[in-house]
């Protein structure tokens, strides 16, 4: 063999393999996402930051300026459309082979948005039904939820709209609280949240997150008192971490599982945080987990039909998601923006999701 031919086979045995190392991280990212995809006891939600998904049309009863043509960010259709893209992109992603039976979103500015993502996507086809209402946010970005007809069957929708009893002109969003049967008849109590920001510093803001704890924990109390074996998830971007106050003390959501009691909530984003070092949300070099996944003891307790466990709670922390970090070192959530200037990502938060399995 001539060397100009050797030369040319190296090169071919190189980038045949360089093609195939490419595909495999592709597939060790997503193996362990999807690996229960062909369980047919398997049920999977998700929740997902979508960061100021907002349409490129004025409000005038909120305030979405910046997200207009003329406004800070330059919001365009066609930044617009590559949002609706991007968004459609993780939620097919995190489902796998299958699509995830229920997503609950936050960040989202109305019903438009919904429909884009639902019917004008490449989500289109998997023929998602949408539970969302208007909430009193003074930007305009609400809580949802997406839901698969074959696989749930929602029987009662409340949106808790919430009233500060320490200042009567303070808005934000409501807490999406769904009930419904699952294809095996299985009731699940499902809350999607998005908590006040930590606008102003974290202790000025912390009363605000403490009070709607509070809301939120009056509701699965009266759902305990009718039904002590609920199984209740709570999923949101609570603006919190798993070990502060209004999680940990005024939630009460348990941080240990070695004494499982069915009527208690525990919180198992806490075990991915502070056991596993996973999370899914960076700010100036610190990662936590803003985005949390919360649970009923029942759902915890193997005796029972339907069950989850501490291994069956994910952060969607794939290389598509993730970009360098320049400043402080490791990998960021690759976001849409940066300041005022459009970045073209995903958003500043990573998806999350939970698996249920069933005897």
């Amino acid at each position: 063999m001539s060397n100009i031919k050797k030369v040319i086979f190296l090169l071919f045995i190189l980038i045949y393999f360089a093609s195939f190392s490419v595909k495999l991280v592709a597939q060790n990212d997503t193996q362990q996402q999807t690996e229960n995809s062909n369980n047919e006891h398997y049920f999977r939600i998700m929740f997902y930051n979508c960061e100021n998904f907002f349409n490129v049309t004025h409000d005038t009863l909120k305030i979405d300026d910046q997200f207009l043509p003329n406004g800070d960010h330059h919001w365009t259709w066609g930044k617009y459309n590559q949002k609706v893209k991007n968004i459609a992109k993780v939620i097919t992603a995190v489902g796998g082979w299958t699509p995830p039976d229920i997503v609950g979103l936050c960040e989202v500015e109305n019903r438009y948005c919904l429909e884009s993502l639902t019917k004008f996507s490449p989500l289109e086809k998997l023929n998602y039904q949408i539970i969302h209402k208007e909430s009193p946010d003074r930007r305009g970005i609400d809580v949802a939820l997406l839901y698969q007809e074959k696989t749930f069957t929602p029987i009662s929708t409340h949106f808790i709209q919430i009233d500060f009893s320490f200042d009567k002109d303070k808005k934000t969003r409501d807490i999406l609280y769904v009930s419904g049967y699952t294809n095996k008849k299985d009731t699940l109590h499902i809350f999607v949240n998005h908590w006040p920001s930590r606008w102003g510093g974290q202790l000025e803001s912390e009363q605000n997150r403490m009070f709607v704890a509070s809301v939120l924990k009056n509701t699965v109390d009266s759902i305990f008192e009718k039904n002590k074996n609920a199984n209740i998830v709570i999923m949101g971007d609570l603006n919190d971490e798993p070990d502060n106050k209004s999680v940990l003390e005024t939630l009460k959501a348990n941080s240990t599982f070695d004494n499982i009691k069915s009527n208690e909530l525990y919180n198992l984003s806490y075990y991915l945080q502070f056991e596993k070092n996973i999370c899914s949300h960076k700010y100036q070099g610190h990662w936590a987990n803003l985005d949390q996944l919360i649970v009923s003891g029942n759902l915890l307790l193997k005796k029972q039909k339907l069950s989850t466990s501490l291994n069956d709670a994910h952060i969607f922390k794939v290389n598509f998601l993730l970009e360098k970090d320049d400043s402080y070192f490791g990998v960021k959530p690759f976001r849409t923006y940066i300041g005022f200037k459009y970045h073209g990502g995903f958003s500043d938060h990573l998806p999350v999701y939970l698996d249920l399995q069933r005897k």
